[in-house]
């Protein structure tokens, strides 16, 4: 329902900016400009489908070599008190265990483009649980707004446009990020627990959330103690290691199993296309909605009035030219990283702007663009709070980033 507000407040938003544009400024040309941007908004939507499909046939075909394995025996062997507990809706020995694990994985990974077919296989596994078909689940809410959060442990793409950009110590950012990121996954995480009634002080899961921790803890750890050179390299190489080391022991496994793994892989692999096919109208929807909103001056109308609110109130708001990258990133992946760019170009790689800026690209996902896919995917349309609770800790997280960045850089 949430979303259905929000795309709704993007055409009336749009519609009353170009309105007061025309009326007060004489600007003839503004709905011509709304019009252009929802054909090319939905054009951007079927080219990402399309080229999601390619991707998504060949993961969906790894996963069924590992499902035939038995790889979903292993996972919940080993992490199964910990899903049982954050997922009560899924039986043990689930199909959706793996995917679900795998997606998580990929996220910290900052592999993304192995992330989303693995996203949507979870939502297409745990959608037959769903005793409603055409509204989310408690499981699917959970997991939509887990990866909505966006938690990575190395930002890579962050800290190599920052090289480009010629900052001083790219990888400055790195901590600040994984702290804000990791805030708003778990304000993600308890909001949809309180909401759910999931008990969080389990001992087991607990026990489970600190070992997560500590491995943050210990990330950190490790690649603050490397070189500034080797950051991105060592980074890059471990996630991919993983990742096709993940492939081959699917296919050991399957070959240990006698399974037929070619076979097994075009059986998984045959869904890949149908898949993206489904996401079509659900992208062109959120698309043409951002697109409206961004060309309607909709983010600049919202940035002078904060600007003016905090100058009246006498609060540094040197942190109000960094918002763009906030106020975007829920929205576009693409415009809050050009956004980015765009404020280290201004005011400088090593500016509080700037490192602000990119604190804000790092601590959370493209929420709306993530819960259009996921649930698009299945064909839901009632995503009930899932929208609402995903932007709720974008807010907290990114209001976190604020504070962490001023803290660190100033």
């Amino acid at each position: 329902m949430a979303l259905n507000y929000i795309w709704i407040s993007f055409f009336l938003i749009a519609f009353f900016i170009a309105v007061f544009q025309l009326l007060v400024t004489g600007d003839t040309t503004v709905f011509e400009r709304l019009v252009n941007s929802t054909f090319k908004s939905s054009g951007a939507a079927f080219d990402l489908a399309i080229g999601l499909t390619g991707a998504m046939t060949m993961w969906l075909g790894i996963m069924k070599i590992g499902e035939k394995a038995g790889i979903v025996r292993i996972l919940t062997f080993i992490f199964g008190p910990f899903f049982q507990r954050l997922f009560p809706e899924i039986p043990k020995n689930h199909p959706a265990i793996t995917p679900i694990f795998m997606k998580i994985s990929a996220s910290l990974l900052g592999l993304e483009n192995a992330g989303t077919p693995l996203g949507i296989k979870a939502m297409r596994e745990m959608q037959t649980l769903n005793p409603t078909p055409d509204v989310a689940s408690n499981a699917q809410i959970m997991f939509a707004v887990l990866n909505s959060t966006g938690l990575t442990l190395i930002p890579v793409t962050i800290l190599v446009y920052r090289t480009q950009l010629n900052a001083a110590v790219p990888s400055d950012v790195f901590i600040p990020i994984l702290l804000s990121t990791t805030v708003t996954a778990l304000s993600g995480m308890i909001l949809v627990a309180f909401i759910q009634k999931i008990n969080l002080l389990d001992w087991v899961f607990l026990s489970y959330l600190g070992a997560i921790l500590g491995f943050i803890g210990l990330t950190i750890y490790y690649f603050t103690s490397l070189p500034q050179e080797q950051i991105s390299v060592v980074s890059s190489l471990v996630s991919n290691f993983l990742l096709f080391s993940i492939i081959i022991f699917f296919i050991v496994l399957a070959l240990i199993e006698r399974v037929n793994v070619y076979e097994a892989f075009i059986e998984g692999a045959k869904d890949g296309f149908d898949v993206a096919v489904k996401i079509i109208p659900f992208l062109v929807g959120i698309l043409i909605g951002i697109g409206v909103f961004r060309e309607a001056g909709a983010l600049d109308f919202i940035m002078k009035g904060l600007e003016y609110l905090f100058e009246a109130l006498g609060i540094n708001g040197e942190f109000i030219y960094a918002l763009p990258v906030a106020f975007m990133k829920p929205l576009s992946g693409s415009g809050s990283s050009g956004m980015m760019l765009d404020l280290m170009k201004s005011y400088g790689a090593d500016s509080l702007i700037g490192k602000l800026a990119c604190v804000f690209q790092g601590s959370t996902d493209t929420t709306l663009y993530i819960m259009a896919v996921y649930f698009g995917s299945v064909n839901i349309r009632h995503t009930r709070y899932a929208a609402s609770a995903g932007l709720f800790a974008d807010f907290v997280g990114l209001t976190s980033a604020i504070f962490i960045t001023y803290i660190f850089f100033t």
